[in-house]
């Protein structure tokens, strides 16, 4: 029997498995095996994250299934939300930057299906009765008066085929994802949003400067 009385292993504590796994990005830690390594042999780290013997931490697969719950919940994007909305709320964001990383993947990229928007359209003048109808694009659907909710929808969000020129005049390519983040004074993120990696920041520009505004007050200049 469980501690509530319901037969079945008692649930892990997940608060203490949150702050396992922000403990395994503060330290760099490769992989949650890893980081069960450290926490076996690190007594003050472990009760930091709130286990008081080794053998009340989870095994590795309640770890991939905690993590997998919490993704599906946005659980760090909400508390990183509620983090920022209580520290900048009376705090005047005086410079704002606004850019995107790579972030490679380790997934086989997906197909992207046709689309009328990525259709190619046929050159010239339409036939006598032909209606061709200009289709809106992404941008333009979002200034159209769509909300928050809905572009952050509306963006693909699938792995695929990005590229970038570097520094040197070069063009990159990477298999993945890219992370779009506005990032106020002293290099602190005040939104992101996560995209497949062809995805162009333009796309992106308008939800974020919806999602900023929501969190703290922008020096309009």
């Amino acid at each position: 029997m469980t501690y509530c009385g319901y037969p079945g292993r008692p649930t892990q504590d997940r608060a203490a498995i949150a702050r396992a796994f922000v403990t395994k990005m503060i330290y760099n830690l490769p992989t949650t095996r890893a980081l069960l390594e450290r926490l076996a042999t690190d007594k003050s780290l472990r009760r930091l994250c709130g286990w008081e013997n080794k053998h009340e931490v989870p095994d590795e697969w309640t770890f991939s299934r905690v993590f997998s719950e919490f993704a599906k919940s946005r659980l760090p994007e909400r508390v990183y939300e509620a983090l920022i909305r209580k520290n900048y709320a009376e705090v005047l964001v005086g410079h704002l930057s606004r850019d995107s990383t790579a972030i490679e993947a380790r997934e086989k990229p997906v197909k992207k299906p046709v689309t009328e928007e990525s259709a190619p359209t046929r050159r010239g003048r339409p036939k006598q009765g032909e209606d061709r109808t200009k289709q809106q694009t992404r941008i333009e659907r979002q200034v159209s008066g769509m909300t928050l909710s809905d572009m952050i929808a509306d963006l693909p969000t699938a792995c695929d085929v990005g590229t970038k020129q570097n520094s040197k005049g070069y063009k990159e390519s990477w298999i993945g994802y890219k992370r779009h983040l506005d990032v106020a004074d002293g290099g602190i993120p005040m939104s992101g949003v996560l995209t497949s990696a062809s995805t162009h920041d333009s796309q992106v520009a308008i939800p974020l400067a919806y999602m900023t505004h929501e969190r703290a007050l922008i020096c309009m200049t």
